[in-house]
């Protein structure tokens, strides 16, 4: 394309970099808490919105499907959110995202269960999920394409990898959340009222993180696409050009979302509830492990960010996922010494950093007129396949095969990381693949 948009001149970060920095980030936290809280609160969950005389492993099963489906509806989200982001601007759609968050959530603390509408209050807990499914469709991609657009061109590795931190924070909160109710609260008081504190809470501060975001300003690279009307590839629906010029991009981020998503939602969200069923630890036990474990993510994911704007993709990439392959194994293989989970899960945690650079990859190869779209369809896609079969997988798997089936599953998929990343540094480190206006 003639006369290519270029990025803002290399230079350091400024303060209204660092608000938008800290405001993005601190809502997408919000958010993310708001959408993961759910499967702190699972096995609460599957017993107050099904049957008492259900199996419950069968129980568990349809919770972590209602779980799933708010990844299956992911990219209709993503789609549609990203679409206009392309269009009408990324600030208008990351304001609207956290709003179609903050409300399911908030309803979901307020629903009746089974005992008192039957067979409805799962349908009800479903239509919440799907809602909130379609939210984390535009939000997770249109942050990742908001910071990079603001930041400095030699900065935009640490501003994803602050961002996906300020995921990770959304985490954090959950499980502190969690441990607060289980440390504080009898199992009874849970059962009974407890458990929709987290929601009401997180639909509330979800509302006031709208409310914040109403400072955030416009990204330069989106109000210079306006101002030259540079809307070529716009003509098309953003998707379909992402789909025909730049499939190669698409699959690479698909794979890389795919790797995310087992990190993220095996190790960190689900592992804590397979220590107390397939290893006997308790539950505070469990989460303080898993605190740990998430601020070693939170760190590790500013960290591997910074080390893209140093060094190339392919060598943190083989790197950095190779160490957390190995990690995984350890960790869960040592699980029958009690005495080390606090060291090896918080080890752990750190080296599944590394998924805080793959938006790096993602923003930086897609350009600017169809970023949103090339970010929310890679990502929202491979998550909702992904992150729809995996917490069955894991359960089935869990239960009737092997405790380690989590170890081999998510082991094997950083493998895969680390044979992209080896794969970019023979291609040159992507090179041919990288938008013009993020060279």
């Amino acid at each position: 394309m003639s006369n290519a948009l270029t990025h803002i001149p290399t230079r350091t970060l400024n303060s209204q970099d660092y608000k938008t920095l800290v405001l993005s980030a601190l809502g997408g936290a919000l958010e993310f808490y708001d959408f993961i809280i759910f499967v702190f609160f699972s096995m609460t969950i599957s017993h107050l919105f099904f049957p008492n005389d259900m199996p419950a492993w069968l129980s568990q099963v349809q919770t972590f499907g209602i779980f799933a489906a708010g990844y299956l509806i992911r990219p209709l989200g993503g789609i549609v959110m990203a679409h206009f982001g392309d269009r009408l601007g990324r600030k208008k759609m990351f304001t609207l995202s956290i709003l179609l968050m903050a409300l399911p959530t908030l309803f979901i603390g307020c629903l009746p269960t089974y005992i008192n509408i039957g067979i409805l209050a799962p349908v009800l807990l479903l239509l919440m999920r799907l809602c909130q499914g379609l939210a984390v469709g535009g939000e997770v991609p249109g942050a990742w394409t908001f910071v990079a657009e603001h930041v400095p061109k030699n900065k935009i590795g640490l501003a994803c990898g602050i961002l996906t931190s300020g995921l990770s924070l959304g985490i954090l909160l959950g499980s502190l959340v969690s441990t607060a109710m289980n440390k504080f609260l009898s199992s009874e008081q849970i059962i009974d009222w407890g458990w929709r504190i987290p929601f009401i809470i997180g639909g509330i501060f979800g509302l006031i993180a709208m409310y914040l975001r109403r400072w955030l300003k416009e990204t330069p690279i989106f109000l210079e696409i306006q101002k030259r009307k540079q809307q070529e590839l716009s003509k098309k629906i953003p998707v379909i050009t992402v789909l025909t010029q730049y499939l190669p991009q698409t699959i690479l981020s698909m794979l890389l979302t795919w790797v995310l998503s087992a990190g993220i939602m095996v190790i960190m969200l689900m592992t804590p509830i397979l220590l107390q069923k397939q290893f006997g630890y308790s539950p505070i036990d469990a989460l303080q492990g898993n605190i740990l474990a998430i601020i070693g993510l939170i760190i590790s994911c500013t960290f591997y960010g910074m080390m893209m704007d140093k060094f190339s993709i392919g060598n943190v990439l083989f790197i950095g996922c190779f160490i957390a392959a190995i990690m995984i194994i350890i960790f869960y293989f040592s699980l029958d010494n009690p005495h080390i989970l606090f060291i090896t899960y918080s080890l752990t945690g750190f080296s599944i950093g590394i998924v805080g650079s793959f938006s790096y990859f993602m923003v930086k190869v897609f350009p600017a007129q169809i970023r949103y779209s090339g970010v929310s369809f890679s990502f929202n896609m491979a998550y909702a396949i992904a992150g729809g079969i995996t917490p069955l997988l894991i359960s089935f798997f869990s239960d009737f095969v092997s405790k380690m089936a989590p170890a081999i599953y998510v082991a094997g998929l950083f493998c895969l990381g680390a044979f992209i990343g080896l794969f970019l540094l023979i291609n040159n480190n992507c090179q041919k693949y990288l938008a013009k206006d993020m060279e």
